[in-house]
């Protein structure tokens, strides 16, 4: 005998951005911002060319951030009340929207983003900027490290010919 359980597909709606993110419904806004960097960094459509599941999974992810990630559409989103409409209308959520609320000013990660754009007149995802903006600090200590090493490697060469020129001389006296 079967069993089947009952879903209140309200319910599976409900938590339908937190899957996609791979966040618990309880999830900080930090925690959620993180999870959409890791995911949409894994579907970009620019890292997996031609894949059209990639491109869908990295729309989703888009969209359960966009959601997810502005506090007033979570919340509609929470009580079960988000419109397609709102999401439309939001754009993408930053880390500065309180502050861009209270003086008025267009989000810098919007302008750069209308750039560029299609024929069609859609953006064009500027993948460098963004990699840039979130992975900026890592690659800066990536690169420290990096001439921090040669200039080890350069001195410990330049230490190694003195002390063989030195054996040189001693043999040679």
């Amino acid at each position: 005998m079967t069993t089947y359980k009952c879903v209140n597909v309200l319910d599976v709606l409900k938590t339908a951005y937190y899957d996609i993110l791979k966040v618990s419904l309880n999830a900080t806004q930090s925690q959620i911002k993180t999870a959409y960097y890791k995911q949409s960094f894994i579907y970009h459509p620019d890292k997996n060319p031609g894949s059209k599941e990639a491109t869908q999974r990295f729309s989703d992810i888009s969209e359960a951030y966009t959601v997810l990630g502005n506090i007033s559409l979570r919340r509609k989103y929470d009580r079960g009340i988000l419109s397609r409409a709102d999401i439309q209308n939001a754009g993408r959520p930053s880390s500065k929207e309180a502050s861009s609320r209270s003086t008025g000013s267009q989000q810098k990660p919007q302008q750069r983003a209308r750039q560029f754009s299609q024929p069609g007149g859609s953006p064009i995802f500027d993948f460098d900027a963004f990699y840039q903006a979130h992975y900026g600090e890592q690659l800066q200590r990536e690169k420290d490290l990096r001439a921090r090493k040669q200039r080890m490697e350069e001195k410990l060469k330049k230490h190694h010919r003195r002390w063989r020129q030195k054996k040189m001389m001693e043999s040679s006296i």
